[in-house]
């Protein structure tokens, strides 16, 4: 997988597996661009070929054989660093089928002591029917981990705080797959107001021995507790505690933050547009737009503090409508963003609380 690109005029990301065409091995493209992505199949020597030109604008790399895993960064001067660890599961066979079967990082068939316990699988790894949408967001939420993966340090412990953990299916898939199946030092701290959750989340990490997984109750305004944070990680927290959350990740700097928001109240009670009076008059119409603003906002302030970011799709809509991702990973590049944002936000007449949080204060 190559990704973080130098510059945007090109793919976003890159993906190449293996696969067997009428028995012949051919490697299967698949570039994400504009939000659409595009697959062709070509020999190994055009995928070399291809896989060369694509990394002239990639920092990233990630690459599994059978063997290794190997981590390839790209500095600004084009130094190449390139990182190779053992391959835990060697042996195990690759799909080439050219019509696979949809991959789970977290199998179904493969027992996961959590995830019985949450109520998810059975003993012998069976996905509960009623449960199967909350294991398929389990997975779709790896995946977003897995792609920022090269962007977490290997050498030392890394620090991921969880915000509003609730009954934390997330956050301890976050450790079981970081920590046990990857290898990675981690310490991950879940917060939530809930006193009963925090105890049950509590009991069920010292049950599998997630010596540094640990719950606190708390709110997310007032968490003083950590000096460095490499990833913050903020689950339908409700309104406005998830651009408190946001305000601490960049505070600290973390390197990646990924936040489903919800409930996003503030700027439904705010905005308005004379031109726009006659679509604002549907109140279903105006809240939608409104949660659809207060996110692209949270963006745009991120981006304007360093950071790249991307709204993306977490969850397909027939599972839930609040179903949109941030994620963004910091590079330190400041956007030049902030007049445009301002413009904005006095066209709707709004001031959204992450702007205030971070001193870039809009007019209402």
């Amino acid at each position: 997988m190559l990704s973080n690109p130098r510059k945007k005029d090109g793919p976003a990301k890159v993906k190449v597996r293996p696969l067997l065409v009428r028995q012949q091995l051919m490697f299967q493209i698949e570039t994400f661009e504009n939000r659409q992505a595009f697959h062709r199949n070509v020999d190994a020597g055009e995928a070399c070929a291809l896989l060369e030109e694509y990394m002239e604008n990639m920092r990233q790399m990630q690459m599994e054989t059978s063997e290794s895993v190997f981590t390839v960064l790209v500095s600004k001067k084009g130094r190449a660093t390139v990182k190779r660890k053992a391959q835990k599961d060697k042996g195990k066979e690759t799909d080439m089928s050219h019509n696979r079967k949809k991959r789970y990082i977290l199998e179904e068939g493969v027992p996961v002591p959590f995830l019985e316990d949450l109520g998810v699988m059975t003993k012998e790894g069976k996905i509960i029917r009623s449960k199967f949408d909350k294991f398929r967001q389990i997975n779709r939420f790896l995946e977003f981990i897995e792609d920022i993966l090269p962007e977490l340090a290997c050498d030392r412990e890394i620090t991921i705080l969880d915000f509003g953990c609730g009954k934390s299916y997330l956050t301890f898939a976050m450790y079981y797959y970081l920590h046990e199946l990857r290898g990675y030092d981690i310490r991950i701290v879940g917060l939530d107001l809930k006193k009963d959750v925090i105890e049950r989340c509590s009991e069920l990490g010292r049950k599998y021995g997630y010596e540094k997984l640990s719950f606190q109750v708390g709110n997310i305004a007032d968490y003083a507790e950590a000096e460095r944070v490499d990833m913050v990680v903020t689950l339908h927290a409700c309104d406005t505690a998830t651009d408190y959350a946001l305000a601490k990740a960049v505070s600290w700097k973390a390197k990646v933050i990924l936040s489903v928001p919800c409930c996003q109240h503030e700027l439904n009670g705010q905005i308005e547009n004379e031109i726009l009076k006659p679509v604002f008059k549907y109140g279903l119409i105006k809240e939608r737009m409104a949660a659809l603003v207060t996110d692209a906002l949270r963006a745009e302030y991120l981006e304007s503090e360093g950071y790249t970011a991307q709204i993306l799709e977490f969850i397909d809509m027939e599972h839930t409508p609040k179903n949109i991702l941030i994620r963004a990973v910091r590079t330190g590049r400041t956007g030049e963003n902030r007049e445009a944002i301002r413009r904005c936000e006095e066209l709707l007449h709004v001031s959204p609380t992450l702007g205030r949080l971070l001193g870039q204060e809009g007019e209402q």
